[in-house]
Protein backbone atom coordinates (compact mmCIF):
# COMPACT_ATOMS: atom_id res chain seq x y z
CA UNK A 1 0.00 0.00 0.00
CA UNK A 2 1.28 3.34 -1.00
CA UNK A 3 1.03 6.23 1.40
CA UNK A 4 0.63 9.51 -0.42
CA UNK A 5 3.49 11.80 0.36
CA UNK A 6 2.80 15.23 1.76
CA UNK A 7 4.45 17.81 -0.48
CA UNK A 8 7.33 19.65 1.22
CA UNK A 9 6.02 23.13 0.43
CA UNK A 10 2.71 22.30 2.11
CA UNK A 11 4.52 20.90 5.12
CA UNK A 12 6.66 24.03 5.31
CA UNK A 13 3.57 26.27 5.04
CA UNK A 14 1.73 24.27 7.69
CA UNK A 15 4.64 24.37 10.17
CA UNK A 16 5.19 28.09 9.53
CA UNK A 17 1.53 28.86 10.19
CA UNK A 18 1.62 26.75 13.32
CA UNK A 19 4.71 28.58 14.65
CA UNK A 20 3.28 32.02 13.86
CA UNK A 21 -0.01 31.12 15.55
CA UNK A 22 1.81 29.85 18.62
CA UNK A 23 3.85 33.06 18.75
CA UNK A 24 0.76 35.22 18.54
CA UNK A 25 -1.06 33.25 21.22
CA UNK A 26 1.91 33.46 23.56
CA UNK A 27 2.16 37.24 23.03
CA UNK A 28 -1.49 37.87 23.80
CA UNK A 29 -0.82 37.41 27.52
CA UNK A 30 2.20 39.70 27.49
CA UNK A 31 1.30 42.81 29.57
CA UNK A 32 3.38 45.08 27.39
CA UNK A 33 1.56 43.87 24.26
CA UNK A 34 -1.94 43.61 25.71
CA UNK A 35 -1.82 46.95 27.54
CA UNK A 36 -2.61 45.38 30.91
CA UNK A 37 0.73 46.03 32.53
CA UNK A 38 0.16 46.00 36.29
CA UNK A 39 3.23 48.18 36.81
CA UNK A 40 2.28 50.85 34.28
CA UNK A 41 1.24 54.22 35.71
CA UNK A 42 -2.48 54.62 35.97
CA UNK A 43 -4.33 57.41 34.24
CA UNK A 44 -5.44 60.04 36.75
CA UNK A 45 -9.20 60.18 37.10
CA UNK A 46 -10.37 62.91 39.45
CA UNK A 47 -13.51 62.23 41.42
CA UNK A 48 -16.41 64.65 41.69
CA UNK A 49 -15.77 67.59 43.98
CA UNK A 50 -18.61 69.40 45.70
CA UNK A 51 -18.15 72.78 47.29
CA UNK A 52 -18.34 72.81 51.10
CA UNK A 53 -21.78 73.59 52.51
CA UNK A 54 -20.45 75.98 55.17
CA UNK A 55 -17.48 78.27 55.68
CA UNK A 56 -14.53 77.50 57.92
CA UNK A 57 -15.21 76.69 61.54
CA UNK A 58 -13.29 79.17 63.73
CA UNK A 59 -13.03 76.48 66.46
CA UNK A 60 -11.23 74.05 64.14
CA UNK A 61 -8.94 76.52 62.31
CA UNK A 62 -5.41 75.38 63.07
CA UNK A 63 -2.54 77.79 62.27
CA UNK A 64 0.50 76.29 60.56
CA UNK A 65 4.03 77.45 59.80
CA UNK A 66 4.86 78.32 56.18
CA UNK A 67 8.06 80.34 55.94
CA UNK A 68 10.06 82.96 57.80
CA UNK A 69 9.75 85.21 54.72
CA UNK A 70 5.95 85.40 54.58
CA UNK A 71 3.93 88.25 56.04
CA UNK A 72 0.69 86.26 55.94
CA UNK A 73 -0.71 83.85 58.50
CA UNK A 74 -2.17 80.53 57.41
CA UNK A 75 -4.66 78.18 59.05
CA UNK A 76 -6.32 74.97 57.89
CA UNK A 77 -9.81 73.96 58.95
CA UNK A 78 -9.07 70.51 60.32
CA UNK A 79 -12.76 69.59 60.13
CA UNK A 80 -12.71 70.15 56.36
CA UNK A 81 -9.85 67.78 55.50
CA UNK A 82 -11.06 65.05 53.15
CA UNK A 83 -8.73 62.28 52.03
CA UNK A 84 -10.19 61.18 48.70
CA UNK A 85 -9.95 57.76 47.08
CA UNK A 86 -8.90 59.56 43.89
CA UNK A 87 -5.54 60.51 45.46
CA UNK A 88 -6.56 64.08 46.28
CA UNK A 89 -6.69 65.56 49.76
CA UNK A 90 -9.14 68.48 49.88
CA UNK A 91 -9.26 71.13 52.59
CA UNK A 92 -10.26 74.68 53.52
CA UNK A 93 -7.40 77.09 54.16
CA UNK A 94 -7.69 80.63 55.55
CA UNK A 95 -5.05 83.23 54.74
CA UNK A 96 -4.82 86.35 56.91
CA UNK A 97 -2.97 89.45 55.70
CA UNK A 98 -1.05 91.83 58.04
CA UNK A 99 -4.08 94.17 58.20
CA UNK A 100 -6.32 91.35 59.46
CA UNK A 101 -8.24 90.73 56.23
CA UNK A 102 -8.85 87.10 55.36
CA UNK A 103 -9.25 85.03 52.24
CA UNK A 104 -10.69 81.54 52.50
CA UNK A 105 -10.04 78.93 49.82
CA UNK A 106 -11.17 75.39 49.12
CA UNK A 107 -8.28 73.49 47.53
CA UNK A 108 -6.89 70.07 46.79
CA UNK A 109 -3.40 68.60 46.79
CA UNK A 110 -2.35 65.69 44.60
CA UNK A 111 0.78 64.17 46.15
CA UNK A 112 1.65 61.85 43.27
CA UNK A 113 2.37 64.80 40.97
CA UNK A 114 2.99 67.49 43.66
CA UNK A 115 0.17 69.64 42.29
CA UNK A 116 -2.58 71.82 43.70
CA UNK A 117 -5.97 72.97 42.49
CA UNK A 118 -8.20 75.81 43.65
CA UNK A 119 -11.82 74.64 43.73
CA UNK A 120 -13.44 77.75 45.14
CA UNK A 121 -13.35 80.90 47.26
CA UNK A 122 -15.49 81.78 50.27
CA UNK A 123 -17.21 85.13 49.70
CA UNK A 124 -17.98 87.76 52.37
CA UNK A 125 -21.70 87.01 51.95
CA UNK A 126 -21.13 83.47 53.25
CA UNK A 127 -21.38 81.70 49.89
CA UNK A 128 -18.75 79.56 48.18
CA UNK A 129 -17.92 80.69 44.65
CA UNK A 130 -16.69 77.83 42.48
CA UNK A 131 -13.53 78.41 40.46
CA UNK A 132 -14.70 77.35 37.01
CA UNK A 133 -11.22 77.79 35.53
CA UNK A 134 -9.50 75.74 38.24
CA UNK A 135 -6.77 73.53 36.84
CA UNK A 136 -3.97 71.51 38.36
CA UNK A 137 -0.72 73.43 38.73
CA UNK A 138 2.68 72.65 40.20
CA UNK A 139 3.13 73.44 43.88
CA UNK A 140 5.67 76.23 44.30
CA UNK A 141 8.27 75.40 46.91
CA UNK A 142 10.64 78.36 46.81
CA UNK A 143 8.30 81.33 47.31
CA UNK A 144 7.53 83.06 50.62
CA UNK A 145 3.82 82.12 50.59
CA UNK A 146 4.45 78.43 49.96
CA UNK A 147 1.55 77.21 52.07
CA UNK A 148 0.57 74.36 49.71
CA UNK A 149 4.15 73.08 49.80
CA UNK A 150 4.15 73.36 53.59
CA UNK A 151 0.93 71.35 53.83
CA UNK A 152 2.06 68.76 51.27
CA UNK A 153 5.53 68.23 52.72
CA UNK A 154 4.55 68.59 56.35
CA UNK A 155 1.29 66.65 56.66
CA UNK A 156 -0.78 65.69 53.60
CA UNK A 157 1.78 63.72 51.61
CA UNK A 158 4.06 60.88 52.59
CA UNK A 159 6.86 61.54 50.11
CA UNK A 160 5.09 61.24 46.73
CA UNK A 161 2.03 59.38 47.97
CA UNK A 162 -1.08 60.55 49.75
CA UNK A 163 -1.24 60.11 53.52
CA UNK A 164 -4.35 57.94 53.93
CA UNK A 165 -4.81 58.40 57.68
CA UNK A 166 -6.61 61.54 58.84
CA UNK A 167 -5.25 60.87 62.32
CA UNK A 168 -1.68 60.96 60.94
CA UNK A 169 -2.38 64.20 59.03
CA UNK A 170 -3.77 65.86 62.16
CA UNK A 171 -0.83 64.61 64.24
CA UNK A 172 1.57 66.06 61.63
CA UNK A 173 -0.21 69.43 61.79
CA UNK A 174 0.55 69.75 65.52
CA UNK A 175 1.67 73.39 65.92
CA UNK A 176 4.37 72.39 68.41
CA UNK A 177 6.23 70.30 65.84
CA UNK A 178 4.91 71.22 62.36
CA UNK A 179 7.63 72.72 60.16
CA UNK A 180 6.03 72.29 56.74
CA UNK A 181 9.09 70.79 55.12
CA UNK A 182 11.30 73.65 56.38
CA UNK A 183 13.59 73.95 59.32
CA UNK A 184 12.41 76.82 61.50
CA UNK A 185 15.37 79.10 62.39
CA UNK A 186 16.23 78.73 66.06
CA UNK A 187 13.73 75.88 66.46
CA UNK A 188 14.97 72.88 68.41
CA UNK A 189 12.95 69.79 68.85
Amino acid sequence: MHTPSFPRHRLFTFVSCLLISASLVSCSGDPLTSGVDPFAPTIFNEGNTSMPLVGPNPKTLLPFYVSERTVFKFAIDTQSIQIGNDGITRYIVQITNPGGGTQTLYEGIRCESFQTRLYGTYEANGIWRENALGAWSAIQNSIPNRYQAALAQGAICNLSSQEKSLKAVLRSLNPNSFIGGNQIPGYTN
